[in-house]
């Protein structure tokens, strides 16, 4: 295909990934409506590997996505070459994400999206050439002299870190920097919860550093309020772990519970106001950030509240760096270290600061300094004065 015409390329929303009462949980279904064979043996594979339970929604819809873009350029999935894949880059990277009904085309996917698509492809073509079907050639390429897993992934904290080259294809990212909120910030955007439920949840996201689905999957019996402790199940591992809580966060808590009607057997700890009480989802946690952002006229998210939990136990200088990477669940220490960097709004006060004091003026020369001759008789530099 002319890559001069990727930009003008009608990828059609054909499709979808269903739920299903499975081990796995979802299927793909392609144009006609057929279940995807390969993919559902590449995430049945995927998840007896030992993958978190919630991934293989998250690789359905990057492998659909893929799916459309083959129905589009009229190629079979085992017959796909680099040049497809290289295509397919180029489509994700221009404006051409069509929406349901027609429309303008809305904007290109991040290149984070596009990285996380082309890792997932690269891993699905693995595991299907291993069972002996797909191509020949896996149609996403590798870093050159790369093996897989994620670079400095056992970095040796005495030696330099080693120069990794972009894997092709793989997009260029900025440098993540913390987006956590300032103090008089975020006492804005608990003043605007609604109610006392999403209260605590805020308070345990500032002090405990957990995302936001380990939160909204803690169970009744996973509280411990006399040690001031609550335990999450990590994402990925699947570790619980026990998480250190200000006391704050239990307090509204206790306010959650009191008002909070539970059916009988009910074990969730976070349930919806509303009748039939159910576990409470994580859009409908989101919803309700997004109704306190109407308010505030902002758009903070779930996620920003992790990292606000992380800059201030940074900030504070009693807790060592392991003990940041210990509460916030990080396999890396280089994934903790980028905290440390200051933020914006810190390196432009300070150097406001220095610009301020270097306009100050210098004090006067005291008023009736000693003579040059008087001086060299005093330190000894000539015969001076009897």
């Amino acid at each position: 295909m002319d890559p001069r015409d990727v930009s003008a390329l009608a990828v059609t929303r054909v499709g979808r990934v269903d739920t299903i009462p499975s081990v796995v949980g979802v299927r793909v279904l392609d144009r006609a409506g057929a279940e995807v064979l390969p993919v559902t043996d590449f995430l049945m594979s995927f998840l007896a590997s030992g993958a978190s339970s919630s991934s293989p929604r998250s690789y359905a819809k990057a492998l659909l996505r893929w799916w459309r873009f083959l129905a589009a350029v009229d190629v079979a999935w085992d017959r796909a070459s680099r040049v497809d894949c290289r295509d397919f880059v180029l489509w994700m990277r221009t404006k051409s994400k069509r929406p349901p009904h027609g429309g303008p085309a809305q904007a290109a996917f991040a290149p984070g999206t596009i990285d996380h698509n082309l890792a997932v492809l690269r891993t699905f073509y693995d595991d299907r050439m291993a069972a002996g079907e797909g191509p020949i050639v896996n149609p996403v390429p590798q870093a050159a002299g790369r093996t897989g897993g994620r670079p400095h992934e056992h970095h040796n904290p005495m030696e330099p870190f080693e120069r990794w080259r972009r894997a092709p294809l793989r997009q260029r990212k900025a440098p993540r920097d913390p987006k956590g909120l300032a103090d008089h910030l975020f006492d804005q955007l608990f003043a605007a919860m609604g109610c006392d439920r999403d209260r605590a949840l805020l308070a345990f996201y500032v002090s405990t550093g957990a995302r936001a689905s380990e939160m909204l999957d803690v169970t009744i019996d996973h509280v411990d309020v006399g040690r001031q402790l609550i335990a999450v199940n990590r994402k990925g591992s699947r570790r619980l772990q026990w998480l250190p809580a200000s006391a704050d966060a239990f307090v509204w808590l206790r306010l959650y519970e009191e008002r909070q009607s539970r059916p009988e057997g009910q074990t969730a700890l976070w349930l919806t106001r509303r009748a039939p009480h159910r576990p409470l989802t994580y859009s409908a946690m989101r919803r309700a950030l997004q109704r306190a952002n109407d308010r505030l006229g902002t758009h903070w998210t779930l996620h920003q509240l992790r990292h606000t939990a992380a800059q201030r136990m940074i900030d504070d200088p009693r807790l060592a760096l392991t003990d940041v990477q210990w509460v916030l669940g990080h396999a890396h220490l280089t994934t903790t270290e980028i905290y440390t960097r200051p933020t914006e709004d810190q390196v432009v006060a300070r150097v406001l600061e220095h610009h301020q004091h270097r306009a100050e003026p210098r004090p006067a020369p005291p008023v009736g300094a000693y003579r040059p001759e008087v001086l060299r008789a005093l330190l000894g530099g000539g015969s001076g004065v009897d």
